[in-house]
């Protein structure tokens, strides 16, 4: 015979714990952007996703997470800030010309331009994630591509990689995708 616990014996006691634990069960489940139930985590339990740390600091993965819960716009102007940062971040003093930390980057040989082109594959990703069709995000590969091989070339590479502006070029495709979409 197995013993059967109810929901009420697990409460914690004491005020503050039983205001978060109800604070909680108010809360219920935790919707993604596609509307299904995200499943409840190793750091989510009675206290809702919260712990205490150290010097009385509260955590809170439900309300901190960068990375999720984002809205669609918010998903996108994070990937424009992004693409800015790593396309024309900086001028180039006494010139026009504007460079990111994509050009930095790839003055660094071979491992610059792997790390430039990976930071501009997670672009993809995101666009991917944001429910881009095939050809958007063929587009975008294309154009990573085409500035990770001719960034690869020396010294001419890094001129092109400053001009080419592969980032902001996927950020253009997208957002021109993203406005002929019902919201």
């Amino acid at each position: 015979m197995q013993d059967q616990v109810s929901t009420t014996s697990r409460r914690p006691t004491g005020r503050a714990s039983q205001a978060r634990f109800n604070a909680h069960e108010a809360r219920g489940p935790i919707i993604d952007q596609d509307g299904r139930e995200i499943p409840q985590g190793p750091f989510q339990g009675p206290s809702g996703g919260a712990f205490d740390g150290p010097g009385g600091l509260r955590f809170d993965f439900q309300t901190t997470n960068p990375f999720g819960n984002l809205t669609r716009e918010q998903r996108v102007a994070r990937l424009e800030a992004v693409a800015k940062l790593l396309d024309v971040a900086f001028v180039l003093p006494g010139t026009n010309i504007r460079y990111g930390i994509d050009g930095i980057i790839g003055l660094i040989p071979v491992v610059g331009d792997l790390i430039a082109t990976a930071l501009s594959l997670w672009l993809v990703r995101e666009a991917r994630a944001l429910g881009a069709p095939w050809h958007v995000i063929t587009r975008m590969l294309g154009n990573v591509a085409v500035e990770g091989v001719i960034g690869m070339v020396p010294v001419a590479g890094d001129a092109f990689d400053v001009l080419f502006r592969a980032n902001m070029r996927n950020a253009r495709i997208l957002r021109r995708w993203l406005d002929t979409q019902p919201r």
